[in-house]
């Protein structure tokens, strides 16, 4: 499919789409239009994964490195954990992937959410709900 074309489906029909494979620099703007809607480029994972495996994978929050940011409490780190959870799949360890996303979703349904899905967290602390929950998990 065409990018354009492809753009329109994620705009009109997001929900046919699970997995969306395409050359870096058009999945890189596509992945940005998906994850938009609902504030969700805060919280989705994007993967650069070369089936021929000649290049290094590359799993990342879509909204980047957020440098602009840095230090001051405000960036959402739940799509690096999202991140995180996508290198265990692609990686195959399947138990981790699910023992982290269960532990962010303890935190963010105890109420560790971010100022700007809603919450009033700083990062530091919806790192450590996270933290815990692990914590808890394990024991």
């Amino acid at each position: 499919m065409l990018a354009d074309a492809l753009s329109v489906r994620i705009k009109l029909k997001p929900e046919c789409l699970d997995t969306t494979v395409a050359a870096n620099f058009p999945a890189d703007i596509l992945s940005d239009l998906a994850g938009a809607p609902g504030a969700v480029l805060a919280l989705a994972p994007t993967a650069n994964i070369d089936p021929e495996q000649l290049y290094p994978v590359t799993i990342e929050p879509i909204h980047g490195s957020a440098f602009d940011i840095a230090g001051k409490g405000i960036s959402n780190t739940v799509a690096t954990f999202w991140a995180i959870v996508q290198t265990f799949e692609h990686r195959g360890d399947r138990e981790a992937a699910d023992r982290l996303l269960e532990s962010v979703q303890t935190a963010t349904t105890s109420g560790a959410m971010i100022r700007d899905l809603g919450g009033t967290v700083a990062s530091r602390e919806i790192t450590n709900a996270v933290h815990e929950a692990i914590r808890e998990a394990a024991r």
